[in-house]
């Protein structure tokens, strides 16, 4: 007998499949069982049984008179003599006989063989077979969608990912976190969450957001008491499972392969069903235990008429009767499983009672291959699906990341990163990580927060411990704040600095920063955008002194001068970009320092020259060949600083004697080859940098500059120093290296305060020893070359050796 157990491949699946075995797949599973126990046990009587038996019929002598004679006698032979008739006298004992056939055991079996291929019905003698086949296609197709490559692939993922998910701490915290919220708490952040949606910029709303972030609720924050409950490890791990559900939802929202096959196989076993029921309803009468045989072979046994006992024709009536009730239920039971799949749209998922009962109200719905595979889930158990749920929530992620960004950055590792940056401010700088720690608000001695590349930075209420924090630099950073912290830093922000890619990275709510007085932008704007979004409402900073805007801007924006009554500095960077209109400058009236770096200008913009306040003026990296109206500038009785590097100039003009209250002037990196006397007229200048021109003579007249201390003619044509430089002798920084120079007086003695001194590149053969009474001269502040350095007496090398 064959052991039901050789079949179990085909009715059971991994375990782990049942969740994607409804009740009707679980029903009709054992239904098929059943049938299958049927069809095995009608073909073991098959085998192990005689199927049928046959006898020679009686044949009445007036149907057998044209009969040969020794088969008349044959047959005569088979018809018994009347028993003697007893008497008193002689007694008769009867034994009861039957017919005598004459056949041997052979000529039977031979009949039996011959009565059962040509007799008997083919339903009577395949049915055990029908019920088998019909059986083992119905476990086929019930189980098809599970070993198909386009189906099992995403079956196999997706019921690993699942038990993932049902298993993970992070499930179980999520949903516990939830759950212990109580209801007011819960409609307090829904309301949160609701109102967080519509909040632009500016209003004083539950929670103030840029456009390129999704809402978060309030309760973003993970509380330092419940990070243990999910190690490091743990977390790693849930981390990665919300990785791998986000590509399996992608790959799997695709097409609809799975739902396609469900529905092709249970139509399959609908279609079947009917055929199996309309024939053996129609062929069960078939199943009969006596069967006439009427076959040719007298010439093998003497007869050609035979009576047939079919043995298990009883037994197999009984079977087919079964089996059709069987068949019928398991018909009907596929017949609501079609009503099932066409009356739902089961194509579509809503996890609206899942964000109704845990409260996290981003769970996105899904549609296609992963809806119907919850769809199915949901009949097995609906709490997979829950659980599952939160992993397709950001919310929930953005909760795992902050606690996984916490475990890892403790407030000691933060700390070491502590440095001072060029403000003179302690200043923390964060890099390219997930998020911002909460463990950042726990380093009270915090003065400036730098943030770069980091997306969805939540900045919470708690910065408000942050009692000393005066700067905060956001670079390619997406961030929301809290309500509460922007009422913080409303009060307490001096510095911001925001560099971007995206126009969507500039924060909102900036704008109502009304204590801030410096406000630095980087970033590549359009004009219209730059106009009407970046700086529109500029005029609600109040307290802004000094503004830094380094973009493509093609004019000043009308925003700027709404703060010019109490802007101090300006800074425009334009990388190349043509900066027309700037009459708009006559209304910065109290503009001590601007800067219109690489903004393409062909000549000093007039509009500078009402600038009556103005003290530092940089023209860097523009594209000035003529300064002419530099005379211009003698109507700027504050004007301390002049830079026209990076430029073109090509000769200083006379008016330049006019200046007489600079200070610090620089021509480097131009086309300059003569220096005019008049230059050093302006005899308060400190600062003269000269340097990357073609300048091949130093005026004796420079020595009238006894105020210089800082003088570089790096990177020119001079062959020879005028003795009357030696003349400067406040002189700290000397800078004539890379020219023609083939010797340095020993004047240069007389500059006591030099400190730097770089003459490297030059023709020089020696040294003069007379360095060695530049007492502030020490080796690290002497370029030379090696060989150069070692023609001063050793007495001045040591000196200047010791610090």
């Amino acid at each position: 007998m064959i052991p039901v157990t050789e079949f179990r491949q085909f009715s059971e699946q991994q375990p782990a499949f049942r969740v994607l075995k409804p009740w009707w797949d679980v029903f009709t599973d054992y239904l098929s069982v059943a049938m299958l126990m049927i069809g095995v046990f009608g073909c073991t009587l098959q085998v192990m049984q005689d199927k049928i038996i046959c006898l020679p019929k009686r044949v009445q002598p007036s149907q057998n008179h044209s009969s040969v004679s020794n088969v008349s006698q044959a047959v005569a032979s088979t018809i018994p003599l009347p028993p003697p008739k007893p008497s008193p006298t002689n007694p008769v004992t009867v034994e009861m006989k039957g017919l005598k056939t004459d056949l041997d055991l052979q000529q039977y079996s031979f009949i039996n063989q011959m009565c059962y291929e040509r007799a008997l019905h083919w339903y009577a003698k395949y049915f055990p077979y029908l019920v088998l086949i019909h059986t083992l296609v119905f476990m086929l197709c019930s189980n098809f969608w599970f070993k198909f490559p386009g189906s099992s692939s995403k079956i196999e993922h997706f019921i690993s990912i699942l038990g993932k998910c049902f298993d993970s701490p992070w499930t179980t915290r999520a949903l516990s976190e939830v759950s212990g919220e109580d209801s007011e708490e819960k409609d307090n952040r829904k309301n949160n969450m609701s109102r967080s949606n519509t909040t632009q910029s500016g209003p004083e709303g539950s929670l103030v957001t840029s456009q390129s972030l999704k809402s978060i609720p309030e309760k973003f924050v993970v509380d330092k008491s419940t990070a243990g409950a999910l190690d490091k490890k743990e977390g790693e791990q849930a981390k990665a499972l919300f990785e791998k559900v986000k590509k399996f939802r992608l790959h799997v929202e695709e097409g609809d392969i799975l739902y396609a096959m469900y529905v092709r196989q249970m139509v399959l076993k609908v279609i079947k069903f009917l055929i199996i029921v309309a024939y053996n309803s129609a062929l069960v009468s078939k199943v009969q235990f006596t069967v006439d045989c009427d076959v040719d072979i007298q010439d093998m046994t003497g007869y050609k008429n035979f009576s047939c006992n079919h043995t298990m024709a009883h037994l197999f009536s009984k079977l087919s009767f079964c089996y059709l009730c069987f068949v019928s239920i398991y018909g009907l039971t596929c017949l609501y499983t079609l009503y099932w799949l066409f009356y739902r749209s089961l194509r579509e998922y809503s996890f609206e009672y899942v964000r109704q009962e845990t409260g996290i109200d981003d769970i996105p719905d899904v549609k296609n291959d992963f809806a119907f595979m919850l769809h199915m889930i949901d009949q097995y158990d609906p709490l997979y699906s829950k659980r599952f749920a939160v992993f397709l929530s950001e919310v929930s992620e953005n909760k795992l990341k902050q606690l996984n960004l916490n475990n890892e950055w403790t407030p000691d590792k933060l700390r070491q990163k502590l440095q001072t940056n060029a403000h003179n401010r302690l200043e923390l700088p964060l890099i390219m990580l997930s998020g911002l720690p909460d463990t950042v608000f726990e380093i009270t001695e915090l003065q400036s927060l730098k943030l770069e590349i980091i997306k969805n930075v939540m900045i919470p209420a708690t910065i408000a411990q942050l009692d000393n924090l005066q700067e905060l630099s956001l670079h390619q950073c997406s961030v929301k704040i809290h309500s509460a912290a922007l009422s913080f830093l409303k009060e307490n922000l001096k510095v911001l600095s925001v560099k971007f890619d995206d126009m969507r990275e500039l924060p909102p709510w900036m704008y109502g920063l009304r204590n801030l007085e410096e406000l630095y932008l980087v970033g590549s704007l359009s004009h219209d955008i730059s106009r009407n979004v970046t700086l529109e409402s500029l005029r609600d900073l109040k307290s802004l002194k000094i503004l830094s805007i380094k973009s493509n801007v093609s004019k000043i924006p009308q925003a700027v001068v709404d703060v010019s009554s109490h802007l101090q500095k300006m800074c425009i960077h334009n990388d190349g970009t043509k900066l027309v209109m700037l009459n708009n400058l006559k209304k910065m009236t109290n503009l001590t320092e601007l800067e219109l770096v690489h903004c393409d200008l062909e000549r000093i913009p007039h509009a500078v020259f009402s600038l009556l306040s103005l003290q530092e003026l940089d023209l860097k990296e523009n594209n000035l060949k003529s300064i002419e109206e530099i005379v211009s500038f003698q109507h700027l009785r504050k004007l301390t600083v002049l830079k026209l590097w990076h430029n073109s100039i090509a000769y200083i003009p006379e008016h330049i004697k006019k200046l007489t209250s600079l200070e610090r002037l620089s021509f480097s990196h131009n086309k300059i080859e003569v220096l005019p006397s008049h230059l050093f007229l302006c005899n308060k200048i400190r600062y003269l940098d000269l340097s990357y021109n073609d300048i091949r003579f130093i005026p004796p007249e420079i020595g009238v500059l006894q105020s210089l201390q800082y003088f570089s003619i790096t990177c020119n044509k001079v062959e020879s120093l005028p003795d009357e430089l030696y003349f400067c002798k406040k002189l700290k920084t000397l800078k004539i290296g890379k020219n023609s120079l083939s010797v340095l007086s020993p004047k240069i003695g007389n500059l006591q305060f030099l400190s730097y001194l770089d003459v490297k590149g030059n023709h020089f053969e020696i040294l003069p020893p007379e360095l060695g009474d530049c007492r502030a001269l020490k080796r690290a502040g002497l370029v030379v070359e090696d060989a150069l350095f070692e023609t001063l007496p050793s007495d001045v090398r040591e000196q200047m050796k010791t610090e």
